[in-house]
């Protein structure tokens, strides 16, 4: 018991361990943490002379997380969990109402589900209606007012101020390594269907001087990504979606423009449990350094 009673597991430390996970490294950790690196190799380091054992992978050529690691992380997800709850728990204001909100697909089975979950636990009067829709979809539903918010993916151009950014990334033409893209023929296009910005932009803007001659319509990410696999054609893909056996395309097709995730508000939403929310999914980000996202 004695031996128990000197060690710790810091709330810290267990953070910047899960954070190294989440974001593939102590350095992009520590910048997604706000953190210098040193620091958070000290949160670690720490932590290791406290357990007595390794937890990262510190050779060439091995994991990134020894067993002792991995089985920490685990517990590491139910203790932080269980800690923010708690701080939640006991600050939080009695709620009700209800909550009319939108998901993408990518947004739907992420760390935002686990926010939206442990919402529903600590404001068990607040009624909460969720719809998984395309993002161009949940857009125009804001604009009807038929939402209170929605967490949707748009062009960083094209990111409001009233806006809470939860995540950028890039979006890349892809193809697989063996599609061949003969120089005076169309390029056979895989895209998303007419509900998707993407395929507007590719069909309006993104095909300059080549020409796109859609081959595979697909609503799912999923479908997508199979048909690039398959050779079967070029699409647009955000980063989270690219495997290791694609190709990004640098040639032939403009660039495309950088991506933002956001949760947007109706314009004239006034509710307070949807006040809350946001503020609990913008203090995650802060914790956490950012949303883990579907990939």
């Amino acid at each position: 018991m004695s031996e128990l009673n000197n060690r710790r597991l810091e709330i810290d430390a267990l953070r910047a361990l899960s954070a190294i996970r989440r974001h593939g490294g102590i350095t992009r950790a520590a910048a997604a943490l706000g953190l210098s690196q040193s620091a958070v190799s000290h949160k670690i380091r720490r932590l290791e002379v406290s357990l007595d054992c390794e937890l990262l992978g510190r050779k060439t050529g091995a994991p990134m997380f020894t067993a002792a690691g991995e089985d920490l992380l685990d517990y590491a997800g139910r203790i932080l969990g269980l800690h923010d709850e708690a701080l939640l728990s006991l600050s939080k204001t009695p709620l009700a109402g209800r909550l009319l909100l939108g998901f993408t697909e990518d947004t739907a089975c992420t760390d935002l589900a686990r926010i939206l979950g442990r919402f529903r636990r600590l404001h068990p009067n607040v009624s909460v209606r969720t719809k998984v829709r395309m993002s161009l979809v949940l857009r125009a539903m804001l604009e009807r007012g038929e939402l209170d918010a929605a967490i949707v993916q748009v062009f960083n151009h094209e990111v409001r101020p009233t806006d809470v950014v939860l995540y950028r990334e890039e979006l890349h033409w892809v193809k697989h390594p063996e599609l061949t893209i003969r120089q005076e023929e169309p390029i056979s296009f895989l895209s998303f269907d007419d509900e998707c910005f993407y395929r507007q932009w590719a069909l309006d803007i993104g095909q300059d001087d080549a020409v796109l001659e859609t081959v595979f319509e697909c609503s799912s990410a999923a479908g997508i990504v199979s048909a690039v696999n398959a050779a079967m054609g070029v699409a647009l893909l955000s980063d989270r979606h690219i495997q290791g056996g694609m190709q990004i395309m640098t040639d032939r097709l403009p660039s495309p423009p950088p991506l933002a995730y956001v949760v947007r508000r109706a314009r004239k939403s006034r509710n307070p449990a949807l006040d809350s929310l946001v503020r609990e999914i913008e203090r995650d980000i802060g914790r956490q350094g950012g949303l883990a996202l579907a990939g």
